[in-house]
Formats: C-alpha cells, sequence, structure tokens
C-alpha cells in the first residue's frame, strides 16, 4: 500500500478534520467551565443586570461545543466523523496495509528498513504490535459508545438534542422518554473524545500530541478573561455605584 493510495489519503484527510473539530470543542468547553463552575465570578456578577449576558455567552458556549461533539459522532459514513474513521480501521486487510506503509515512511527517515517490508514479518514487529495496541485502545473506548455500549445513552441523547432543538427546531419524538445526559456525563464524553483523538493522531498522523494540554492552556486563558468580569453591582466595574446609605447611619 503506497501513501498516495486513495483510501490513506481520505484517512489521513479526515483525521486532520476530526482534529479541527474537537480543538473547536475544546475551546468553547473550557471558556464555558468558569461561566458554570467559578464561584468567584458568580459572586462578583450577583444579580447584576451583567448576569444576563453572561448567562447567554454561557448557553452559546455549551451549545456550541455540544453541536462539535455530536459532529464528531455523525452516523452518516459520507461525513467526516469518528465512525466513519473506526469503520476503515477495523477492516484488518486495509490496517495490515497501512502499518507496512508506515514502516516504509519510517526507512524512509533513516530507520533500517527495507523499502518493500514482508507482511509475515511486519505482523510480529514492534511497530505492528504498538499500532494494533493503540487500536485496541481506541476501540475499547469507542465500543461504550456504540449500541449496546455501557454509554451509547450519551450519544442518542445528544443526537436527539441536536434534531430537536440545536441544528433543527423539531417537535419531540414520540419516543423522547429518555433521560437527559448529566453534565458528569457530558464531561466524561468530552474527555473520551480527547483521549481517541490522541489515539487517531498517533496512529494515522505518527503523532503525539496530548489534547489535554492544550485543554489546560485554554482553561487557563479562560481564567484570565472571566478573572476581570464583575457586574455593576461589584466595586471596580466601571459603572458601580456605592450604595447610598442615609446620613447617620
Amino acid at each position: 500500500m503506497k501513501g498516495d493510495d486513495p483510501k490513506i489519503t481520505r484517512l489521513k484527510h479526515d483525521v486532520m478534520a476530526i482534529e479541527q473539530e474537537i480543538g473547536l470543542a475544546i475551546m468553547f468547553h473550557e471558556t464555558w467551565k468558569p461561566t458554570a463552575y467559578d464561584e468567584g465570578l458568580h459572586r462578583r456578577m450577583g444579580e447584576s443586570y451583567a448576569t444576563q449576558s453572561l448567562m447567554v455567552v454561557r448557553m452559546a458556549l455549551r451549545r456550541e461545543m455540544l453541536m462539535a461533539l455530536i459532529r464528531l459522532w455523525d452516523p452518516d459514513y459520507r461525513t467526516i466523523a469518528i465512525p466513519a474513521v473506526v469503520n476503515t480501521l477495523r477492516d484488518d486487510e486495509f490496517f495490515v496495509g497501512f502499518c507496512a506503509y508506515r514502516a516504509r515512511r519510517l526507512g524512509s527517515h533513516g530507520i533500517n528498513l527495507t523499502p518493500e517490508v514482508d507482511l509475515s514479518t511486519l505482523r510480529d514487529s514492534a511497530l505492528k504490535e504498538s499500532l494494533s495496541q493503540r487500536r485496541s485502545e481506541l476501540f475499547d473506548l469507542y465500543n461504550r459508545y456504540e449500541k449496546g455500549g455501557s454509554q451509547h445513552g450519551v450519544i442518542r441523547h445528544l443526537m436527539t438534542l441536536r434534531s430537536v432543538s440545536l441544528a433543527h427546531r423539531q417537535k419531540e419524538p414520540k419516543t423522547a422518554n429518555r433521560a437527559d445526559s448529566t453534565d458528569e456525563e457530558i464531561e466524561s464524553f468530552y474527555q473520551d473524545n480527547l483521549e481517541m483523538v490522541r489515539l487517531l493522531l498517533h496512529l494515522v498522523m505518527a503523532r503525539a500530541f496530548d489534547l489535554t494540554e492544550a485543554a489546560d492552556v485554554y482553561g487557563t486563558y479562560a481564567g484570565y478573561f472571566w478573572s476581570a468580569a464583575r457586574g455593576e453591582r461589584t466595586e471596580g466595574h466601571p459603572a458601580y455605584r456605592p450604595p447610598h446609605r442615609p446620613s447617620g447611619i
């Protein structure tokens, strides 16, 4: 299998697009977190008029973060999403050929591998073993969210949410007797997506990139931004006016 093989080209293109999409989810989610959990921010905003805009921004960030995550799980295999990429990597014949392609790439960078790697030898090679391990880890995480998996309800809820109120405005389906996903479940789903994309970057792009580090960076940015936010009833706001106290009291 050569690097210009259409299936490899499409796989790499899809993984790069998935990386961009998870990047959006990271930016939205880490910027949203203080608006939901930073008690200091909540105290500074208080019951001021400015708090209304904070709630609008919080809702918009959450909405866009969820949309980014849902786009990563679109079940239509014509779209660029994790299910389509996993389906490609599940093809054992393709995966062996892809490992051979990766091995030849290592050889072209000065590592002592012959131009044509014997596939029977490759199956026992350290590279094949390493990539197979990463693939198994990816599948283990992915299977949790597939139909029949322990966390499939999260996917089902988010897909329904998208169809009903995020991407479209539809009537609730008659079968919508589902329980909404909790913030804890969505946070776990977000973290699992970070790990799945990390594994895909390792497998397909030969890149070591811990996405939780990117999340920490945007979390730091958000901390600096929201530390300045305060309502007009909090000292330090440009429109702050000390409360009127009658004289003699």
